[in-house]
């Protein structure tokens, strides 16, 4: 008997098979968990989220724990120091992004939206169960996905458009797109029951 195979865009790296394994595709609720997240997810543009995943230590300690309350305080000392480090990305679109973002959490938050909320209304409050069969049969951007960056954009985020909003709606288990032969497919979709 075959053992049921992983999706194959994990590969073989130990970190990302883990994460793989353990992360995406598991519903998360928690604001900050899924504030961070989203910055992430924005730094990887142009990039492979493996690069991401192995910086995401540096990134929690530059970004004082991706606290918004913190991040909005931020003035151009601490820019330069960000774009001096080389634990994270240094691009000032990107590292002022982040910012933005915080900006933008705490506004929602101010005219009464709970982030989690507020994402997970785009998916009506419970993940999207796909059953992919192969992995060039998923897509990058859904309607949802679309939605949420137009949404997000006038919040005052920044890089949020649809695609890298679907890889963090992916991730987030707000949509289940492990393939359908992935053991991790199964433990989302009991997860989100």
């Amino acid at each position: 008997m075959t053992e049921p195979q992983r999706c194959p865009w994990c590969g073989t790296d130990p970190l990302y098979v883990h994460y793989h394994d353990t992360v995406w595709g598991r519903p998360e609720y928690d604001p900050l968990a899924l504030f961070e997240k989203l910055c992430l997810d924005g730094q990887q543009a142009g990039l492979s989220w493996l690069t991401i995943l192995r910086k995401q230590d540096t990134y929690r300690q530059a970004y004082d724990g991706f606290d918004p309350e913190r991040i909005v305080h931020y003035d151009d000392a601490k820019v330069a120091e960000l774009l001096a480090d080389p634990g994270i990305i240094r691009n000032r679109l990107k590292v002022q992004s982040i910012i933005k973002n915080a900006r933008g959490f705490l506004a929602l938050r101010d005219q009464g939206t709970e982030f989690s909320a507020f994402l997970w209304s785009f998916v009506g409050d419970r993940p999207i169960q796909n059953r992919w069969q192969r992995f060039e049969d998923v897509p990058v951007t859904t309607p949802e996905s679309e939605a949420m960056s137009r949404a997000l954009k006038r919040a005052g985020f920044t890089f949020v458009g649809p695609t890298i909003v679907y890889a963090f709606m992916q991730a987030t288990g707000m949509v289940n797109d492990h393939l359908v032969q992935c053991p991790q497919h199964q433990a989302c979709r009991s997860e989100a029951n």
